[in-house]
């Protein structure tokens, strides 16, 4: 008997019986491999969609032992999804390879270091009180000197910090943005605004910007002081029941009725609440989405821009959302721009949530290819419509000593409408 793996366990099922049936759909065709940027790279057939699939069927079989080597494999996955568009079987990959990662998570042996710091991290992203007193003392590390002080004595090398903290953009000091923002004019209906968890503190310029474009295009704002982080981390790391508590979180903050649309400014979050399990109580849209369909660009003037902006496709939005050439309508509205594409789109960046922490040397290797192809393009501004990937990409930059800003759309077209904060 085949389950759909969407609906809830029958009562007595073994965990691996639906992973063991999604796995048995994989009819190791192939058609996958040249899509995989793993495999691309290591050109070792472990390393791609069809390989990793047959390591997790004997894994859930019991006809191969979980080792260390077997979790390097499975762990290097990026699970960006571009198998899923080359699947002829419709392989739900990403579904198969979350559930793989929280069925393994309790034969892991993790050091107890490793663990506390896990549990640190989850529970910190789930409490928005804690985010922001991480935010405000990462805001002062950096204005006060520390920042400075701690790069030239080697203790972010020492503690083994140094990766992450150079991801970090300069943080802005911010204000909340809770609470109903008024439409300006003609008055076209209201819309909720998800921000997301650590995207309040790396990129809040553009939740505000957000709100600036919809306010002045007469939509109204609702963002609910509920909600609380999407949950993407805690599923695509083994702990998908703290996921599925804070859909429920998500869901019951943002049934507030009448609302149009929710939306949200990063792929990622989007990607993760599309597919949660009961679904919003009205439609997802990415803020691209939603802007370039909008009412009401008549009644406002952008101001133009002549400049090349290459657009970066994030995995989440171009295999999960199929809803990358939202950017480019949007962008289209400012006069005088070049829009292109940025070549190697249908290949990951490396960021991938916490990927580029933790699988440092692939997601190095993955990056490399994207800043050779802004050297190549020529743009001096790079669109992107994820804040995790505009971090690393910002920082890959950084390193190469190269002055081009990556933003969020929302951020450029809310710059030419005269936003000053954006």
């Amino acid at each position: 008997m085949t389950h759909d793996p969407d609906q809830p366990p029958v009562p007595g099922e073994h965990p691996a019986t639906r992973l063991s049936e999604e796995a048995g759909r994989c009819v190791a065709c192939g058609l996958c491999v040249p899509h995989c940027p793993t495999y691309r790279k290591t050109l070792n057939e472990a390393d791609s969609p069809r390989g990793r699939i047959f390591m997790m069927a004997a894994l859930l079989e019991q006809r191969l032992p979980l080792s260390p080597e077997v979790l390097h494999h499975l762990d290097l996955c990026l699970t960006c999804r571009a198998c899923e568009n080359a699947c002829p079987s419709r392989v739900r990959y990403g579904w198969l390879a979350d559930g793989m990662r929280t069925w393994l998570e309790p034969q892991r042996q993790r050091p107890a270091g490793q663990l506390r710091l896990r549990r640190m991290l989850f529970n910190t992203l789930r409490h928005p009180r804690w985010l922001r007193s991480a935010g405000w003392l990462l805001q002062s590390y950096q204005r006060s000197g520390l920042q400075r002080l701690a790069r030239k004595s080697g203790a972010l090398a020492a503690f083994g910090l140094a990766r992450a903290e150079a991801q970090l953009p300069v943080l802005q000091k911010g204000h909340s943005l809770h609470g109903m923002h008024a439409a300006n004019g003609t008055p076209r209906g209201t819309v909720g605004l998800f921000l997301g968890c650590v995207a309040q503190m790396t990129d809040a310029p553009t939740l505000s910007a957000a709100i600036f474009i919809l306010n002045r295009l007469g939509y109204s704002v609702e963002v609910p002081r509920a909600q609380t982080c999407c949950g993407a981390l805690h599923q695509h790391n083994g702990a998908t029941g703290a996921a599925q508590a804070l859909s429920c979180e998500n869901r019951q903050a943002f049934s507030t009725p009448g609302l149009q649309a929710i939306l949200h400014a990063a792929s990622g979050c989007g990607a993760t609440l599309a597919e949660q399990d009961p679904p919003l109580t009205a439609p997802l849209l990415d803020i691209s989405t939603f802007l370039s369909q909008a009412r009401g660009w008549e009644q406002v003037e952008l101001a133009p821009l002549q400049q090349s902006i290459a657009v970066h496709e994030p995995c989440s939005s171009r295999n999960v959302l199929h809803d990358q050439d939202a950017a480019y309508q949007l962008l289209l509205h400012i006069p005088g721009a070049r829009i292109i594409p940025l070549a190697g789109n249908d290949q990951c960046c490396g960021a991938a949530g916490s990927y580029a922490l933790t699988q440092a040397a692939m997601a190095d290797l993955l990056l490399r290819d994207k800043i050779e192809a802004i050297k190549t393009g020529g743009a001096r501004i790079i669109a992107k419509s994820n804040p995790g990937c505009a971090m690393h990409l910002a920082a890959g930059l950084r390193a190469e000593g190269m002055a081009i800003e990556v933003l969020h759309p929302v951020r450029l077209v809310a710059r030419q409408m005269g936003y000053e904060n954006a």
